[in-house]
Order: structure tokens, then C-alpha cells, then sequence
């Protein structure tokens, strides 16, 4: 047994059975291991941001991790933007990334790089194999530091030289760290704050405690004591839909977000990071709370946050008939034009039961909250670290978990284009992914950013770094060149019928919605 075999059997032994992969000549070696051991199954990637971002979107369903094979320096560079969602998100990654051979860097050949350093920013536990009787061992190493609480990426970096030597075997997997409860005394200062002030009190959540029983007790807490509740801007994944409390996000733009925040004296945060802008902006604030609100962190990450709003409630007293009723926005198919309006309102009659929904909407999508909380129970995941191209990858990772549930990806033309080719994943792999590409010609989050930080009126270069319409982008032809049927268009009512057939179709789909 070489050490590239040793190591995928203690990845498969450990329980990480999925492999998204972009290999090159360095990882030839754990490549032929893989047709010698059974229960890996390995998904291609185009390009190495399709195969990260696989990897997040997997672990966001199925949790637990997967792990990717990618070429050396510039394939991890690659694939490092979606690292970096990834662990905005707590997502939990194995990355295998190949080397030159241990006796072959000193050359400094072309593919040389500093691989530990390019890892380290993306990644809470690197190393770099020595020898092939070590490989097993770290691989296990590298399993217990991705399953741990919090999650974590953690990145092997296999030498050619220790993937072709003989190895010893297998490694057996540390046992997996205890969870990491709350602390009670945090729970009971939260209780005390929530016990008085009512309306001036937020419960602001996210991780663990937006599952559909962490907003349950969270309904509860908030129709004993009056207090508001919302989540984070973005969020890893959030239940939501008919039967499910419904609560707004913090949105993104400043001046939608202090009006919401100004009177709130207290805030306590369930996972949850203190309120702040997304980017600075001129004589606008960076904090979003107002002056004088105090914080008081409930649980970190990591932390058991659903156990600690069961605590919370019963030390509050809030119990099921505490809770108020929500009025739902009274969905109904749209017909004539395509608005933002109509849009969300077409997505919303259309996403059915227990789908998974992966927004990247950006612009397009701010207005889609409402009226998809009425839609069928489904989970939300949006896109925790900014940087875009995030959707598709993590549509496809997320359909890989989950072959059973219908994966709905929402994405701007411009965002589409960082990782189309995670298309052809989806069709090689035969997967559930209906893309909804919104085509407005333009980065439209640009232009609003233009004017947001006071940059003035775009001149005619200007506006050229923010229009994507010269030339025109066919999505269609792109989806047919990479195997994936796809349609355009032009009204609600043509909208919805794509809709309802995409989504009654086995396999993937592309809508492009010409705006």
C-alpha cells in the first residue's frame, strides 16, 4: 500500500466519502488509489472555485465534511475565494492538495509556490506530510480538525514522493470532540435582559439556532417578552416556510439598516455577530446599532445554540401558546411583466416541498423574504463571505448530499460567470439544480456601490466596468454547450412555466430571466 492508498482508505474509514476533485500530475498517484478502493465517490470540477465551493455546499446539507483534491499552489489559489466562504459559514473541508516531490522543490520548477502560505488564510489547521508513513496518520489528523466545534477547513499537503512510497496503512480518526454546550451563566444574563424592555430587546440569530426547532423557541421567547427577533444579513442556512417562524434580516444597505436597529437598547446575540456595514462607506457609521445599545453574546459557534434557547424559554417561561400569529404574504402566480416584485413572487409559488434554496440574488432578490417565507418548508443558504461566484458550486455540493431534494440556485448574470462551469457538474453528475440566472446586463450591486460611497456620477468608462452587455451573454447556448436544457425569458407567465417544468424534470436545469 502506498501512502496515496493509505490515505484514502483512512479518508473513507473516518467517514469522508465524497471527493470533489480537480487533480493534476502531482495527484496522479492518489487518483489510481481511488480504483483500488471502494466507497469514494469523486465528482469532477472544471476549475478548483466549483470544486471549494462543492465542497461548502455539502457540508452545509449533509454535515459532515468532504474533501477535495486539488493541483498544487495555483489550483488551491484557485479555489481559495470559495475557501473563504466556506469559512465565513463554519463549513467543515478536507483539502488534499498535491506538491512537488520532497527532493524536487529545492529546483524550484514552474509550479513551485509556497503552498502552506497560500493555505493558511483560508484554512485553521495546515500540514504538510514528511514522508508516506506519516500520510494516514495526518489524513486522520486533518478529518478530526474538519469535524471539530466549531467546523474547520483543514488543508494536507501531500508530496508526490509521499503519495507513490510504500505506507503503512490506515489511521483510525481521533473521536470526535464533544459539542461544546453554552454556558448557563450566559443564558441567564440574556434572561434578565429579556425579561424587561420588551420591543427595545433584539434576539439576533444565526447558525444552529435558525433550524426549525431554534426558531421555534425563538417564536416562543419572542411572543412572552415581546421582544424582536432577526437574523444576520446572511446566514449559513436558515429554515423557512409555511409552519416555520418567519423573521426578517438585517439588511444590507446602511440607511435601510439604522432606522430598523435605532431603538433597540439591548442586543443579544445567539451565534451571531455584533450589527456592522458590510463595506465603510463615507461619513456613514460601521457599526449599525445605535450608540448606547449594549451586546450580550448568548452562544458562539460551536456552541449548542438550540439547547441554549431551550434553556432560555423555560427560564423566561415562554411556552408554545405564548406564540403569536404571523400573517404570510398571500402568494398567487403572477402574470404580465417581470419585476422584482413578480419574480419573487413566481419563486415563491414555485419552490416545493423540502427544496433547498442557494441565493446569490444580490440586487435582484432583497425583496424576495416575504413572499417566500409562504412557499412550501424549505432551507435558505446564502452567501456568508462576499465572495461571489458562490452559488452554483454550492448548489452543486448541496445536491450531492441531498440527491432527493430539489436544489433551486438563484444567481446574477455577472456572479454566474466567476463558476458556470459548475453546469457541467451538475449535468455529468445528473443533478437537481434548477439555475435561475437574473440577466440585468450589468453588475448591478456596482452601480448601487457607486453611488453608496459618494464616487459621484459614472462617466462613460466608469459605466463600461459596470455594464456586462457588450456583448450580450447567451446563458442558454452557455447551459446547452455544458449539457444542461435551459430556457429564457421575458414575462411572469412564461416564468412560471419554466418554473413548474424545471422544477418537475429530474436532473439540471437553466432559466434565464431577461430583465
Amino acid at each position: 500500500m502506498n501512502g496515496a492508498e493509505s490515505l484514502v482508505r483512512t479518508l473513507v474509514a473516518g467517514g469522508v466519502d465524497v471527493c470533489f476533485t480537480n487533480p493534476g500530475t502531482s495527484e496522479m498517484h492518489f487518483v489510481a488509489a481511488l480504483d483500488r478502493v471502494e466507497g469514494m465517490r469523486c465528482v469532477l470540477g472544471l476549475f478548483e472555485g466549483v470544486v471549494t465551493g462543492a465542497a461548502d455546499g455539502y457540508f452545509r446539507i449533509k454535515e459532515t465534511p468532504a474533501s477535495t483534491l486539488l493541483h498544487l499552489g495555483p489550483g488551491l489559489a484557485n479555489g481559495l475565494a470559495n475557501l473563504h466562504n466556506a469559512k465565513k459559514a463554519n463549513s467543515g473541508i478536507v483539502n488534499i492538495v498535491g506538491q512537488h516531490a520532497t527532493y524536487h522543490i529545492a529546483y524550484n520548477a514552474p509550479l513551485t509556490s509556497d503552498i502552506e502560505g497560500l493555505a493558511r488564510p483560508m484554512s485553521a489547521w495546515v500540514r504538510t506530510s514528511p514522508d508516506a508513513k506519516s500520510v494516514s496518520a495526518d489524513g486522520a489528523a486533518a478529518i478530526a480538525a474538519a469535524k471539530s466545534t466549531p467546523p474547520q477547513i483543514a488543508t494536507l499537503i501531500l508530496p508526490a514522493d509521499t503519495a507513490w512510497n510504500e505506507a503503512d496503512g490506515i489511521a483510525q480518526v481521533p473521536a470526535e470532540s464533544q459539542r461544546p454546550n453554552y454556558s448557563a451563566q450566559a443564558v441567564e444574563a440574556a434572561a434578565k435582559v429579556l425579561r424587561e424592555g420588551g420591543t427595545q430587546n433584539l434576539l439576533l440569530l444565526t447558525g444552529s439556532a435558525l433550524t426549525e426547532h431554534g426558531l421555534a423557541l425563538a417564536q416562543q421567547i419572542a411572543g412572552k417578552t415581546g421582544c424582536k427577533v432577526m437574523g444576520q444579513t446572511y446566514n449559513p442556512k436558515m429554515a423557512r416556510g409555511r409552519g416555520r417562524f418567519l423573521i426578517d434580516r438585517i439588511p444590507y444597505v446602511i440607511e435601510q439598516a439604522l432606522p430598523i436597529l435605532k431603538d433597540f437598547k439591548n442586543i443579544v446575540l445567539v451565534e451571531a455577530n455584533d450589527p456592522v456595514a458590510f463595506f465603510a462607506y463615507p461619513n456613514k457609521p460601521s457599526l449599525l446599532r445605535p450608540e448606547g445599545c449594549e451586546v450580550h453574546r448568548m452562544t458562539s459557534g460551536g456552541e449548542n445554540s438550540v439547547a441554549a434557547l431551550e434553556a432560555l424559554a423555560g427560564a423566561l417561561g415562554a411556552k408554545p401558546q405564548d406564540v403569536k400569529p404571523q400573517k404570510l404574504v398571500e402568494l398567487t402566480k403572477p402574470t404580465g411583466a417581470l419585476t422584482h416584485a413578480s419574480i419573487a413572487q413566481a419563486i415563491a409559488c414555485a419552490i416545493p416541498e423540502n427544496a433547498i434554496v442557494v441565493d446569490e440574488s444580490i440586487t435582484t432578490g432583497r425583496g424576495f423574504f416575504p413572499p417566500t417565507a409562504a412557499a412550501a418548508p424549505h432551507d435558505w443558504l446564502q452567501n456568508m463571505g462576499g465572495s461571489i461566484g458562490f452559488s452554483p458550486p454550492v448548489a452543486t455540493g448541496a445536491a450531492v448530499a441531498a440527491p432527493d431534494r430539489k436544489v433551486i440556485c438563484m444567481v446574477g448574470d455577472g456572479s454566474s460567470m466567476y463558476t458556470i462551469q459548475a453546469l457541467w457538474t451538475q449535468a455529468r453528475e445528473n443533478l437537481n439544480v434548477v439555475t435561475i440566472v437574473f440577466a440585468n446586463r450589468i453588475y448591478q450591486i456596482l452601480r448601487g456601490e457607486f453611488d453608496g460611497v459618494g464616487a459621484g456620477e459614472p462617466g462613460k468608462r466608469a459605466q463600461d466596468m459596470l455594464k456586462i452587455d457588450r456583448p450580450t451573454i447567451n446563458f442558454v447556448s452557455l447551459a446547452k454547450g455544458m449539457g444542461v436544457p435551459g430556457r429564457a425569458v421575458t414575462t411572469a407567465d412564461e416564468f412560471n412555466k419554466a418554473l413548474a417544468e424545471a422544477i418537475a424534470e429530474p436532473g439540471p436545469r437553466l432559466i434565464e430571466v431577461q430583465m
